[in-house]
């Protein structure tokens, strides 16, 4: 869908619905004791949409997501006293989890959302169907979310998700406030359906024109609604945590050969639900030390064998979406997701890795931590950067010297202007996050 195209209301009905591209934040410097040791880690309580989206399907380059937890993809929670902005990609993105031994905060985690919300931007840029394969940003996003989530269940239910609707709905509005504004101006007329621009508990409507723009808000909601259904699944999850954590596999085997669910916002709702739903009580499964129990050749054998499957299904089903890509296959997409998850969580777990050593390489650790303090506002506002790029390059062909010396026909070339408006946009835009955390609002985290 290119940025031209003329603009209508009412939904847009996707022939297939793409998943995202590819959907915690620090409040105070990292301190990990010097050197870094390995202590005996307590259990954990841890914590780019495949159904058929209603409104909106993601497209191209690297989701999450995304993506908005406290210590909170990418895209993770963290007390309500202790400062700390949540990310969106609980993502949406969320705050690491603090390591349970030495204070501080756990690298591995930020260090994972960092890499899911690079994954977005490059597949929603080169559009690359193995990227997802490669590294699959939305399930280890909602993996990490689920992880954060179990740990600030610790705390009264009703408060840990107003919390974390706090922190997500301020980014989200100020950002859609331009997004709706824009396809106003582009002659979108609204129906009631504008009320889940306040609360995106079903998929916001828009125009064709604002597509690439707002289509990747399935992450959000699917965040939003994990959100709202985690006291409850964490209350299942710990009554049989293997029975359960295996039966997260079944709805969309249900979805995809059953029943397909109602088809609008309800049914992409059922199957976004049911792709991640894995993954998020694998973040709950890790938060409460169930990984750890488990003997390493049987996590290794089952992580295998859905992988395979995965893979598996995706070559073998290509011509239900016309490419192995995972966004266009839910089913292949969870199973793919649950056994590449599932070596990383348990691989913490077990290995009790905190990549404490990223504190030595001082510009990469501020890297890490300013993509996890602004995780909600890279993922937001990553494909308008992209959108805007465009127009941008094509101005540099007016330049004799830019037209010569510049690759401006190159996408890499449109990848590097890209970051640096994402850049731009996390210092005009970032201190909303701030604001969502009750915190005095920053230009860049500390």
């Amino acid at each position: 869908m290119t940025w031209e195209q003329q603009g209508y209301g009412g939904y847009v009905q996707p022939q297939q619905p793409q998943q995202p591209y590819g959907y915690g934040q620090p409040q105070q410097p990292y301190s990990y004791p010097q050197p870094p040791r390995p202590q005996p880690q307590p259990p954990y309580q841890q914590q780019p949409p495949y159904p058929q989206q209603y409104v909106a399907t993601d497209y191209g380059p690297g989701a999450g997501a995304p993506a908005v937890d406290e210590t909170v993809t990418l895209p993770p929670v963290e007390p309500e006293t202790e400062p700390g902005p949540e990310p969106v990609a609980e993502d949406v993105v969320e705050e690491a989890v603090p390591a349970p031994g030495p204070a501080g905060r756990d690298r591995y985690f930020d260090t994972l959302r960092a890499v899911a919300l690079i994954r977005v931007v490059t597949y929603h840029t080169f559009g690359w169907a193995w990227c997802g394969m490669v590294f699959p940003s939305m399930g280890i996003m909602f993996g990490l979310a689920g992880t954060l989530m179990a740990k600030s269940l610790e705390r009264p239910a009703f408060k840990v998700v107003k919390s974390r609707m706090r922190r997500l709905l301020p980014p989200f509005w100020f950002w859609g406030f331009f997004v709706v504004l824009a396809m106003l101006i582009h002659d979108w007329m609204p129906g009631w359906q504008i009320v889940f621009w306040v609360v995106p508990v079903g998929d916001p409507p828009g125009n064709a024109w604002g597509l690439q723009a707002w289509e990747i808000l399935w992450y959000l909601r699917t965040y939003l609604w994990f959100v709202l259904l985690s006291p409850a699944l964490l209350w299942i999850f710990r009554k049989a945590p293997i029975p359960v954590l295996l039966l997260t596999l079944v709805p969309i085997v249900v979805l995809k050969y059953v029943w397909s669910g109602p088809d609008n916002r309800f049914g992409n709702a059922l199957w976004d639900l049911s792709t991640y739903l894995f993954c998020w009580i694998l973040g709950f499964a890790h938060r409460d030390g169930v990984l750890q129990k488990l003997k390493p050749f049987l996590v290794v054998t089952l992580s295998i064998a859905a992988i395979a499957f995965g893979g598996w299904y995706a070559f073998t089903h290509q011509a239900e979406a016309g490419t192995y890509d995972l966004d266009e296959n839910p089913l292949a997409q969870t199973y793919w997701s649950a056994g590449y998850v599932m070596l990383l969580m348990w691989a913490k777990a077990y290995f009790n890795i905190d990549f404490a050593w990223l504190t030595r390489f001082k510009k990469l650790d501020r890297i890490v931590t300013i993509f996890n303090a602004r995780a909600v506002t890279i993922y937001l506002w990553h494909e308008i950067a992209l959108i805007l790029a465009v127009p941008l390059i094509d101005q540099f062909w007016n330049v004799p010297a830019f037209e010569k010396w510049l690759p401006l026909e190159s996408q890499w070339f449109m990848f590097g202007i890209g970051w640096i408006l994402i850049a731009v946009f996390i210092v005009l835009c970032g201190w909303v996050e701030d604001v969502a955390a009750k915190k005095k609002p920053r230009l860049l985290p500390s």
